[in-house]
């Protein structure tokens, strides 16, 4: 048998047997340097300093690009979700380094909230804008056949706060916001900030940020280009469907199981069909309904599913569901859809297929919340909802730096948190040489992370046009 080795066989070169302190300037978030490298590129930070320069109102202080890249920094580090984490950071020469920041220039946590109580209602909604045209930025280097958008509402927690503006109860029997939000794949393309007690279809919201996205996307990308909404029951609203249909756009909604739907569907008997995907089956009864309300007939499809995690259902404890929409009723979109290769979501299949696949919305805004906090800091309504788009901007910034730089370090699909341990939390050391600062990493960190292509590919991003 081999004698193990105790502590003391080790040599005494592996031993460490003093502490001390070191003048050399290092990070342990060696990743971020590139993510302002990147962000940098783009114009960005230049941009945010255009659209927001009003909140400047003296030559005192620190730079306004300063601080909207220290706070797309924080967002994108996600160390804390304190404000006073900026304190921490005020006295770190290493951190300030690896984000190109002169330690004068770190803005304190005071700082910080003085930069967020001086935002006005005015001011937040020219968030929108840019998140759009980030948006549109995206289209024209991905160029998608269709346009698949996704409609819903995110539950923010804040119960445990104390009084806030704007915390209300929402539908999660919890106190919070609940801003409404569109999806496009990975990205929040839109958003309006709310208190908690807004339902989905709350006034006009929804109708206004179709209008203004659809238009978005016709002149920024493509006028002929398929457009297909999905939303769930919460916008199941008359106004909307006409909405789409003036707009020449698709929409796959749930609807209401009404008792005259109920009748119907008993009434049919044997007539359903089946739907299948992977290991789940559902029946399913295809028809077309017009409720007295509304001034024409839509695209109804019934269906329930067979089983549950493996595990068969009974006839009674099925969940049911009633889909509508207008795609395959000889509309415009259809022939758009064909022309671009998607004849097949005019199908029922399809329409079960395009309205489960709702359930990748959901799977952003956890994504989303993985990045940032529900918890919201301020006691006003306005620096929470600018602190809530920043946190978005970050957080589209984030998908696309993604895509551009670490598509061959982490996978398209990983969370904010396996990003950060993988491409962000790595230690550097910041040095200066021939006239050059230099960020040193490890031989294992230089070639696992293939450095110099991260460092290549910030240097030249996807270019914006910002006119």
């Amino acid at each position: 048998m081999i004698a193990k080795k105790s502590a003391e066989d080790k040599p005494k070169s592996c031993r460490i047997d003093g502490i001390g302190i070191t003048r050399d300037r290092l990070t342990s978030r060696g990743g971020l340097t590139f993510f302002v490298k990147y962000m940098m590129n783009i114009g960005i930070l230049a941009e945010l300093e255009r659209r927001f320069g009003c909140l400047r109102k003296n030559s005192k202080g620190v730079p306004l690009q300063e601080v909207f890249k220290q706070i797309l920094c924080f967002f994108f580090d996600g160390t804390s979700r304190h404000l006073t984490r900026f304190d921490a950071l005020k006295r770190d020469e290493g951190y300030a380094g690896g984000i190109e920041t002169a330690p004068e220039d770190m803005a304190s946590s005071h700082a910080i909230k003085r930069f967020f109580q001086s935002f006005n209602p005015v001011l937040i909604w020219l968030f929108r804008p840019l998140l759009q045209h980030l948006f549109i930025w995206r289209l024209q280097l991905e160029r998608p056949e269709a346009v698949v958008l996704g409609l819903d509402t995110m539950v923010m927690d804040n119960d445990e706060a104390a009084v806030r503006h704007g915390v209300q109860p929402t539908y999660k029997k919890a106190k919070g916001f609940q801003p409404l939000q569109l999806t496009w794949g990975r990205f929040i393309v839109d958003a309006v900030f709310r208190g908690g007690k807004k339902h989905s279809n709350h006034g006009d919201t929804a109708a206004k940020m179709i209008l203004h996205l659809v238009a978005k996307i016709r002149t920024g990308y493509r006028g002929d280009v398929p457009i297909v909404l999905l939303m769930d029951s919460g916008f199941f609203d008359q106004k909307l469907f006409d909405l789409c249909e003036r707009l020449k756009i698709g929409f796959v909604c749930g609807g209401r199981l009404s008792e005259e739907v109920k009748n119907y569907v008993a009434a049919a008997g044997s007539g359903f069909a089946e739907y299948r995907k992977d290991a789940q089956v559902w029946d399913y009864l295809e028809f077309g309904h017009k409720l007295a309300s509304w001034d024409r007939y839509r695209r109804a499809v019934f269906c329930r599913p067979r089983y549950e995690d493996r595990q068969a259902l009974l006839q009674f404890a099925r969940p049911d569901t009633v889909i509508y929409s207008n795609l395959g009723m000889g509309q415009w979109i259809d022939d758009l859809l064909k022309a671009a290769d998607h004849g097949d979501w005019l199908s029922a299949d399809g329409l079960i297929g395009l309205y489960h696949g709702r359930g990748r919305d959901e799977l952003v805004f956890r994504s989303l919340k993985d990045f940032g906090f529900e918890a919201l800091p301020f006691k006003r309504f306005t620096p929470n909802a600018a602190l809530y788009y920043l946190m978005l901007l970050t957080f589209f910034l984030c998908e696309a730096y993604k895509v551009d730089v670490l598509s061959d370090v982490v996978g398209l699909k990983a969370y904010p948190t396996t990003l950060r341990r993988r491409a962000v939390d790595f230690a550097a050391k910041i040095v200066r040489s021939g006239g050059k600062t230099l960020l040193k990493v490890t031989e294992a960190v230089w070639e696992s992370l293939t450095i110099p292509t991260l460092w290549a590919r910030c240097g030249r991003p996807p270019e914006i046009c910002w006119d």
